[in-house]
């Protein structure tokens, strides 16, 4: 029978351990930047991950309170916010890529790595940016005539 208005992957779990799941996913992910599951896995979390970047990205106060509940950890949202998501300004959606790796040898799973497109490693920080724009050479103020 047809399961009608239902989106997404069931995964073999109720809701909570399937939202539980593709929370620690996505967590894992920002955290370590690259990660391999399953490819079902790595298809739910994709586009989950891909609009908290879209929040992150925004970077306001309710942005990143939206965020930091939709990951597991609140290090990982700060990460997310002030680490990643301004290396990942010059792109509007596609954050994330796919790369289908081996067979699992128990059970011969497809496996994928969830990686992020551009070098997070590369690419300044804004924060630090911003910081050294700062200290800019004061100009001297002109003599008022009296």
């Amino acid at each position: 029978m047809h399961r009608h208005g239902y989106q997404g992957r069931k995964l073999h779990r109720e809701r909570d351990g399937r939202r539980a799941l593709v929370k620690g996913l996505a967590d894992s992910l920002v955290k370590y930047e690259s990660i391999e599951t399953t490819l079902p896995k790595a298809k739910e979390v994709l586009p989950y991950l891909e609009k908290l970047i879209t929040k992150a990205k925004k970077g306001d106060l309710h942005n990143r309170r939206m965020v930091i509940s939709g990951l597991q950890t609140v290090a990982s949202g700060h990460k997310l916010v002030d680490e990643i998501a301004p290396k990942l300004m010059g792109r509007v959606s596609g954050h994330l890529r796919i790369v289908r790796t081996s067979l699992r040898r128990g059970d011969n799973a497809q496996l994928a790595r969830v990686s992020f497109v551009d070098d997070l490693t590369a690419a300044p920080v804004a924060k630090s940016a911003a910081k050294s724009a700062a200290p800019a050479v004061a100009v001297p103020k002109k003599e008022a005539k009296s």
